[in-house]
């Protein structure tokens, strides 16, 4: 993407995020990543609704600014996705309601309710609490990067990631009306979830269409647990922190706190029943 087109793209999607109250104040962040690889970002403490294209900073891949515009100082979490998945060329950062709300009660969008949430986007998971604009952020961010398209990050906000700032800005909208549609049907009684059959038919669909590869399928907290459908790296964990830990530590010695242990023994529990 050339850099005229990447201005005028974050300028029109940070108003839509403050239109829809995704943001308020100086909340959230957009960036876009040039062919050159340079980075083009929204300026900090400036409201994303009142952005002009001349406000965004520049910086290269590393944060080092190319412009006389500084950059928001949680452009860290931005420059470890692009690190982490080449392909993708833009973020949008921010605090919409109902996802916040399912990161401030400590729990992931990975139930599958909804069809075209597995088809486009998949499940969302927690990453554990770290402190906005430190490296505790994006080490809590680190292990879920790969094989996601959003995250939330406890006690903070949601983030989305894809091909263009167009698409990351989907990937946010549907993970903000997910989490209302769930905590609506919860007001209701509860959501009742898709069948195993179902969710695989889903899994072949998207990636025949292309909407998702088979990278995803290593989504570590959800829909794959009950169908026959695996992951082609072998990477695939348990649903929660406690279980990817446990995992994720080999075939020695397994350190868990009282919680996490409490954590996989009502798993258990519940896949007994």
């Amino acid at each position: 993407m050339d850099e005229q087109t990447a201005r005028r793209d974050i300028v029109r999607v940070g108003q839509l995020m403050y239109e829809r109250s995704y943001v308020v104040s100086s909340d959230g962040n957009v960036s876009v990543r040039l062919d050159d690889g340079r980075i083009v970002a929204t300026p900090t403490q400036t409201c994303k609704g009142r952005m002009t294209e001349d406000s965004l900073a520049v910086t290269d891949l590393e944060g080092k600014p190319l412009n006389d515009r500084r950059a928001s100082s949680e452009l860290a979490m931005h420059l470890l996705i692009y690190r982490e998945r080449p392909e993708v060329k833009a973020v949008c950062h921010a605090h919409p309601p109902h996802g916040s709300a399912f990161a401030v009660a400590g729990l992931a969008i990975d139930q599958p309710i909804l069809s075209e949430v597995i088809l486009t986007l998949g499940c969302v998971p927690l990453a554990e609490y770290g402190t906005p604009s430190t490296d505790e952020l994006t080490e809590a961010m680190l292990p879920l990067v790969k094989h996601h398209n959003a995250l939330l990050m406890a006690n903070h906000g949601a983030v989305a990631y894809g091909a263009d700032v167009w698409q990351a800005f989907d990937r946010l909208e549907t993970l903000e009306h997910t989490a209302k549609i769930a905590i609506l049907s919860r007001a209701l009684g509860g959501a009742q979830n898709l069948p195993p059959d179902s969710i695989e038919k889903l899994i072949e669909v998207r990636e025949r269409a292309g909407y998702l590869d088979e990278r995803a399928r290593c989504q570590s907290c959800g829909y794959l647990h009950e169908t026959k459908i695996t992951c082609p790296t072998g990477e695939r964990t348990g649903g929660s922190p406690a279980a990817t830990k446990a995992a994720t530590n080999g075939a020695g010695k397994i350190s868990l706190t009282r919680d996490e242990l409490v954590e996989l023994l009502c798993q258990a529990a519940r896949v007994n029943k």
